[in-house]
């Protein structure tokens, strides 16, 4: 396992179809929350689109995961360059809380900003994962794109995605209940 992996707290099971996971990020708050909602600063870490923060908006999700580490590397096989989903705001209470509705699998992910002194508790929750299938690879996801949030806030190089989702993939398929 990478040196980034083995010091990075793994998300938990909260509920049987829900993931919570959380990070303590280098504030203030308001970067952690523009890091959330701009589009080009959330395409760093995870994915591009425009954001109108009031319930009922919808927004265009556009991953390019292969490109955010700027190194070449392999995709899985069977993923696209490019992947795009449309969500929906259900909350949004600047700077602090975020609700989407994600995509069309009924599932919901919820972002939680708490200042703790210079830094920011950010802690994100994804309920309601129709299978493991999907709780996997959305805990890998969200871990990955966490470790590119907090590379970027830290000014260190991210690591490679792929290689890094492949392999919380595999730990997290140990780790959660068959």
């Amino acid at each position: 396992m990478t040196e980034t992996l083995a010091h990075s707290a793994f998300g938990e099971l909260i509920e049987p179809a829900s993931l919570r996971i959380e990070r303590i990020l280098p504030g203030p708050i308001e970067r952690i929350w523009s890091y959330l909602t701009e589009s080009d600063l959330r395409a760093q870490w995870l994915a591009r689109g425009d954001m109108q923060l009031r319930p009922g908006a919808k927004v265009e999700f556009v991953w390019r995961n292969g490109e955010l580490s700027g190194r070449a590397e392999e995709r899985p096989e069977g993923v696209n360059e490019e992947g795009r989903m449309t969500c929906e705001i259900f909350r949004a209470e600047p700077p602090r809380l975020l609700v989407i509705g994600w995509g069309t699998s009924g599932s919901e992910v919820t972002f939680e900003l708490e200042p703790q002194g210079a830094e920011v508790k950010f802690t994100v929750t994804h309920r309601r994962l129709p299978d493991r299938a999907n709780l996997l690879g959305v805990s890998a996801g969200w871990h990955a794109h966490l470790e590119f949030l907090g590379a970027r806030l830290h000014g260190r190089e991210p690591p490679l995605f792929w290689k890094t989702w492949a392999e919380l993939k595999a730990a997290y398929d140990q780790r959660l209940p068959a």
